[in-house]
């Protein structure tokens, strides 16, 4: 049996942090018509959650233009619990926002009633986060806090700090990605991970090595304390990511059938 989070989320039935590591399917689309149409693909897919990368949306900026297109999404995908990310470019965002834009935007989706999760940088500091986990809050929205680094892998006691400092900026799922420059880099990530899961974080935590070399990590990260993976649909919003069909062959083996 794998490592489970000693406290857990229930969003819409599903559990985040339960017996079984869940799988998310990432959503990119320029245009609102291209989110639905995808949106409809990704659904049929029957994953356990979705993530709208809003970042990558032309008219992000457009508040009235970001809500619409949330409510036709979550027509759309049903009670698929919906992850929301505008992500800040430091980290791998794709488009350039003032800071007061995209909390304008992040807050905005919180208050809407449509979205179930959303994810914020543990770079945009304390101010930003205590801004919006106000809302979170009160709007009963799960709050992940992420940190992300394209470059390399830091050590292990670097990765357990991030995921501590996550948590304890009141995040409801700490979150980590790194890129590994050899399978090294992957045993320290997966480590990192063991050792978070049996440490003071008790919440549900999400942890990746990126690329082809981490790509055993969206695998079998659930072993080792990660409760969410992210698999391909349609297209992939980071570097290694599985297609989904193949991600379920190969975590059937070990967690058994979905």
């Amino acid at each position: 049996m794998r490592q489970q989070s000693r406290k857990q989320i229930r969003i819409r039935g599903v559990v985040v942090g339960g017996p079984l590591p869940l799988i998310c399917l990432p959503l990119v689309a320029e245009s609102g018509a291209e989110l639905i149409d995808q949106a409809a693909g990704l659904a049929a897919l029957k994953p356990d959650l979705i993530e709208w990368r809003a970042d990558g949306f032309g008219a992000v900026e457009d508040v009235a233009a970001c809500l619409s297109a949330l409510g036709e999404l979550r027509r759309t995908i049903g009670e698929i619990p919906l992850i929301f990310t505008c992500r800040i470019d430091q980290e791998g965002g794709m488009r350039t926002l003032a800071q007061g834009k995209r909390l304008e935007v992040i807050v905005a989706a919180i208050t809407s009633g449509t979205i179930d999760l959303v994810d914020i940088e543990l770079c945009n500091g304390p101010e930003f986060i205590d801004a919006v986990r106000k809302h979170t809050q009160a709007h009963r929205v799960a709050l992940i806090i992420s940190y992300h680094n394209f470059k390399e892998t830091p050590d292990e006691t670097f990765i357990c700090n991030k995921l501590l400092a996550a948590w304890q900026a009141g995040a409801d799922i700490p979150k980590l990605a790194v890129m590994p420059k050899d399978y090294g880099d992957v045993l320290i990530l997966l480590g990192a991970t063991n050792k978070a899961r049996n440490s003071a974080i008790d919440s549900p935590l999400v942890t990746m090595s990126m690329g082809e070399q981490g790509a055993i990590s969206r695998l079998a990260g659930g072993l080792f304390g990660s409760d969410i993976t992210f698999a391909i649909g349609r297209a992939a919003s980071a570097p290694g990511q599985i297609p989904i069909a193949q991600l379920r062959t190969g975590m059937a083996i070990l967690f058994g059938d979905r």
